[in-house]
């Protein structure tokens, strides 16, 4: 069973910045920038940068509605940006700087429009955020997707430090960026790879039961492995159309944390649950029991 997503285009500025921070709301699944609402069928940031394709930098949001609202996606929006500001944030001045909502689906267009006049009904400055349905969307060059990931110094105009990440303070960094950001850990690099003791595997975020010893077996791609999830219910699966392939995505169910993702070239063609390690945390079967008495 795969989850219900949604998708919405938000352009705020340098789409590194609100990339990096819409991306770390939970609920929000995948992001990835890119180029909307231009008249260039073949745009590059070179083009885009001119000002004369007509597009706006801009950030595709995934994001799963039964645990983030659109609203709050918007309210997150708004308080990032200069809302006030026509064709500029921060130190970027253009046409392609502008800020906009761009919706998919027509019930977000009246979310939206409510949610901007709402907006405009508390201040005398006039709102200069564009809102329309996505005409079109050409995603960016691979060295601008997750920019601030692999630059952290790199120039952002937003203010990271408006989330706050209180309920994953126990995690360390590599634990966050997988579970939270959806990165990947290198192959064979995880310390469950080549690990095959009794036990159970736990959601490192909540501590949730995940995956079970007797389902894991070595299928010798670099990542633990498991036939199937210790139920149903614990995770959910979605579509994946990162890095320009389709491939389902698991995720943990209550936590949301992203966990890896599922392939069916397992033993005979059965389901292999391909696993980050920094997404679990194992409990040894004797530690089980002592904990039952």
């Amino acid at each position: 069973m795969f989850t219900i997503q949604k998708v919405i285009y938000l352009a705020g500025g340098c789409f590194w910045g609100v990339e990096a921070f819409i991306s770390r709301l939970k609920g929000v699944n995948q992001t990835e920038v890119g180029y909307a609402n231009g008249m260039d069928l073949a745009p590059t940031y070179e083009k885009v940068c001119s000002g004369k394709t007509g597009h706006a930098e801009t950030v595709k949001v995934t994001y799963n509605p039964e645990i983030i609202s659109l609203e709050e996606i918007l309210e997150n929006f708004y308080n990032i940006i200069d809302p006030f500001t026509k064709n500029r944030q921060g130190a970027d001045i253009g046409t392609q700087y502008r800020t906009g909502i761009y919706w998919q689906e027509h019930f977000q267009k009246e979310i939206v429009i409510n949610f901007l006049k709402t907006k405009q009904k508390e201040t005398n400055k006039r709102i200069a955020i564009e809102k329309s349905q996505i005409l079109c969307f050409y995603p960016a060059e691979e060295y601008h997707q997750k920019y601030l990931e692999k630059n952290p110094q790199g120039y952002c105009h937003v203010d990271l430090n408006l989330i706050e990440d209180k309920e994953f303070d126990h995690l360390t960094k590599k634990e966050y960026e997988i579970t939270q950001l959806a990165m990947t850990e290198p192959p064979y690099s995880g310390k469950y790879d080549n690990f095959f003791e009794e036990g159970v595997y736990v959601d490192v975020v909540n501590g949730e039961v995940l995956f079970s010893s007797e389902d894991k077996f070595d299928s010798g791609c670099g990542w633990p492995a498991f036939s199937k999830p210790i139920s149903d219910e614990v995770i959910t699966k979605n579509r994946d159309f990162s890095y320009g392939t389709t491939r389902i995505e698991v995720r943990s169910a209550k936590s949301n944390s992203h966990l890896g993702h599922l392939f069916h070239d397992g033993p005979g063609g059965s389901p292999r649950y391909c696993i980050n390690s920094s997404a679990l945390k194992f409990i040894p079967k004797n530690k089980l029991f002592n904990d039952k008495k």
